[in-house]
């Protein structure tokens, strides 16, 4: 899976899904190359139908190498009210932009979430925002990604979905050179303090990770990633068949765990990533290539790229309740 249930026992950061950072993407817009669109995707299956009005959602960008936030976009939600919520968006550099708090320009205030298909883009200053309910992009069988990589071709995630943050923003916005590392956090107030429970930079990483230093990965910042995590996530590629001493440079290809996008060439993952990317031969030192599952057929070709809301039936479990319990 991408980063659905990434807190310890494949659970929700915080027992709550709507901290659950499901997916980053990063890639070009189609239209307009000196543009850059950036996806961040919440609360897999939709458990809940809103953002956490006491959470901050944000996407961290380093644009100097040294794995400090030098932009943020960060997101917060009004509380819901009678199946209606606003979101207000802001912009910060430099120092406020590795401030816990939301600070810097207000790009837009009080936009309303799109609960249903009719939710359209707006504009946000100089950036097109989108802010609602979409299709899961992601595919995969999830079930037999947790069963020794055994697979059926089952989509876990077609017909679900998830609430979407999406972005298309100036390349300078982001910084004047070509290369940016992207990552996104998740943050919630306890007791008046903000509390950092998930992050995320690149995609298939956390939910495999060892279960006992999920949670202590989730706290932490990339600036660390090496330090901490480098001889567990070795220990782990070991044990999925790679040589020590190859196990060791595979995890520093995703360590620090940063997104790097070098808009000067094409957007694939590991550089960016678009939402037919999928990354399977990493986690089994290449003996399986793919698990049978195919893309999603509702992308679209314009912002916000992803599918509209997949109607839900009455009674159908969207909680993934059957793969936490199958695993």
């Amino acid at each position: 899976m991408s980063n659905h249930f990434s807190a310890a026992m494949l659970k929700f950061p915080g027992d709550d899904a709507r901290l659950d950072l499901t997916d980053l993407f990063v890639f070009p817009s189609p239209d307009s190359p000196d543009r850059t669109v950036l996806i961040l995707d919440v609360n897999p299956f939709m458990t809940g139908a809103d953002f956490h009005p006491d959470a901050v959602y944000r996407i961290n960008v380093d644009n100097d190498g040294d794995l400090q936030a030098d932009v943020a976009l960060s997101l917060v939600f009004s509380e819901s009210n009678g199946g209606t919520q606003t979101g207000t968006v802001y912009y910060a550099t430099g120092s406020a932009a590795r401030e816990p708090e939301p600070a810097g320009e207000v790009l837009i205030e009080g936009m309303p979430v799109g609960f249903d298909e009719t939710a359209k883009p707006v504009k946000a200053g100089p950036c097109r925002l989108f802010i609602g309910v979409r299709s899961d992009p992601f595919f995969a069988d999830g079930e037999g990604a947790f069963h020794d990589f055994q697979f059926t071709g089952d989509d876990t995630f077609a017909g679900k979905n998830i609430l979407s943050m999406a972005l298309e923003v100036p390349n300078e916005m982001l910084g004047s050179g070509p290369e940016i590392g992207v990552w996104c956090t998740s943050s919630v107030r306890r007791d008046g303090e903000l509390v950092q429970v998930d992050r995320y930079g690149n995609p298939s990483f956390n939910p495999f990770f060892v279960d006992e230093l999920k949670n202590q990965f989730n706290a932490g910042h990339p600036a660390d990633d090496v330090a901490d995590f480098l001889e567990p996530w070795s220990k782990l590629l070991e044990s999925r068949g790679y040589p020590a001493a190859e196990a060791r440079e595979t995890a520093l290809t995703v360590l620090p765990d940063v997104m790097h996008y070098n808009r000067n060439r094409p957007a694939h993952y590991p550089n960016g990533r678009v939402l037919t990317d999928m990354r399977m031969a990493f986690l089994t030192y290449g003996r399986v290539t793919s698990d049978g599952v195919e893309p999603h057929d509702d992308y679209l070709p314009e912002f916000p790229f992803l599918g509209p809301p997949n109607a839900q039936p009455a009674g159908e479990d969207t909680t993934g309740e059957a793969l936490l319990t199958s695993t």
